[in-house]
C-alpha cells in the first residue's frame, strides 16, 4: 500500500466566518485519495520574541513538529493592506527560528486565497512567495487559486459554492501531490 502524502494546512485568518477557512474546508472535502491534510490552528501563537526563540512556547514547538512531519504545506490566506495578515507572518517567523532549525527548508508549498476585493488575495500570495525564497521552499505555480469577491461564493454555512474554484482547489491538491513526488525523486 502506498504511503499517504501528508500536507499541513495553515489558514492566515482567525475570523470565525473566514472565507479562507472555507477554502481550507473545501480542500479537506476535495483531497485526493493518496493525500491527507491536517490543519493547524495558528490562533494563540504569541508575538515572535527572539529572546525566547531557543525555547519557544509549546504551541510554536507543536507547529514546528507538524511542519517537519509534513511532506508539504497548504496555506490559505486573506490579503490585508496589500500583504499577508500579521498572524500568519508571525506564525511563519516563529516557526522559522532559530535559523538553524530550518523546518521550512526544501518544503513544497501551495497557496490559496480568498478576498472580498477584486484581486482575490493575489498580492498576499506574492508576498508569501518572497518569504519562501529566504526559507528555501518550493511553491507550486499552477493552478493559482485566488477567489475574488469571496462573499458572493461562500454560503451562510461557510461552504464554498463556486464550482470553478472548487475544481481549481482539487487540481491544486493533485498538482501538489505530484510536485512532492517529483521533488522527492530529485533529492
Amino acid at each position: 500500500m502506498e504511503n499517504k502524502v501528508k500536507i499541513l494546512g495553515l489558514v492566515g485568518s482567525l475570523r470565525k466566518g473566514s472565507f479562507n477557512k472555507a477554502l481550507m474546508n473545501a480542500a479537506l472535502e476535495l483531497v485526493p485519495e493518496n493525500v491527507e491534510i491536517e490543519v493547524f490552528d495558528i490562533a494563540g501563537i504569541p508575538p515572535f520574541n527572539q529572546d525566547i526563540e531557543n525555547d519557544p512556547p509549546q504551541i510554536v514547538k507543536d507547529l514546528k513538529a507538524k511542519i517537519k512531519a509534513a511532506n508539504a504545506l497548504l496555506i490559505a490566506t486573506p490579503e490585508y493592506n496589500y500583504s499577508i495578515p500579521g498572524v500568519l507572518k508571525n506564525a511563519i517567523d516563529s516557526a522559522s527560528r532559530p535559523r538553524l532549525d530550518k523546518v521550512f527548508d526544501n518544503k513544497p508549498v501551495a497557496l490559496m486565497s480568498a478576498s472580498i476585493g477584486k484581486f482575490g488575495g493575489a498580492r498576499a500570495q506574492y508576498h508569501l512567495r518572497q518569504s519562501f525564497v529566504f526559507l528555501n521552499m518550493h511553491p507550486i505555480n499552477y493552478p493559482e487559486v485566488m477567489l475574488a469577491q469571496a462573499q458572493q461564493h461562500i454560503d451562510e454555512n461557510g461552504k464554498l459554492t463556486n464550482e470553478e474554484t472548487r475544481n481549481l482547489i482539487k487540481q491544486l491538491l493533485e498538482e501538489l501531490a505530484k510536485w512532492i513526488k517529483r521533488l522527492q525523486q530529485k533529492a
